[in-house]
């Protein structure tokens, strides 16, 4: 236990300029307090202490503003910077080495179980505000762009910006027709009223179905 603490402390004070000395760290950072809550939050849900491990896991939430699940699956040496407004899923892995800035979050999309959480490979870098969602792997050494929001699988060492996001380098390179248009993107004002139209179009058609049967 304490040499996996060793190498959280020591991650933060390889990647971040503003820390000064060990013990500010340990007592200081919000980052490392929500994974130093998870250690144990983690074993208690392997071990099917499910009430117990949300418990701990929603205490480290109030204090620190950083939601982990129980069940994710955090490496070592992982520096969540900042950390408020981090949310990390239940089926999530995080590997050893990552890096996670504020406002980040590693969802699932639908309601359906098993995997529906993101993988982080080793020495991943996750820009703040960026969302990544589904059941894929971001592989060793990608770069998530902040605000990017990442549906799908990421090469190993490439860079990915935008929403949703694509691929613009890979192995520092740059990738041919990555361009991002900052013109022709949808509205998404008019994607939620045609959301919402065809919404209402459903509901007439119930009600309509609803007062045929009760004239019956």
């Amino acid at each position: 236990m304490f040499s996996g603490l060793k190498k959280d402390i020591a991650a933060v004070r390889q990647r971040d300029p503003a820390a000064r000395g060990t013990l500010e760290i340990l007592l200081l950072y919000s980052g490392l307090h929500a994974i130093m809550w998870h250690r144990p939050a983690y074993w208690l849900y392997q071990h099917h202490c499910f009430f117990l491990a949300r418990l701990l896991s929603q205490t480290a939430r109030f204090f620190t503003g950083i939601e982990i699940h129980p069940g994710a699956k955090i490496g070592r040496g992982v520096f969540i910077d900042h950390g408020a407004g981090v949310v990390i899923g239940e089926t999530a892995e995080v590997g050893n080495g990552c890096t996670i800035y504020q406002g980040v979050t590693l969802g699932g999309t639908g309601k359906h179980k098993g995997k529906r959480h993101p993988t982080l490979e080793e020495d991943v870098l996750v820009g703040s505000g960026a969302k990544i969602l589904g059941p894929f792997t971001v592989h060793r050494g990608a770069k998530v762009a902040a605000n990017a929001v990442v549906l799908e699988s990421l090469p190993a060492d490439s860079t990915a910006v935008g929403v949703p996001a694509r691929v613009v380098r890979v192995g520092g390179k740059k990738v041919a027709n990555s361009e991002l248009d900052q013109v022709h993107i949808p509205d998404p004002v008019s994607q939620e009223l045609c959301k919402l139209i065809i919404k209402m179009e459903q509901l007439q058609k119930r009600i309509e179905q609803l007062e045929g049967q009760l004239a019956e």
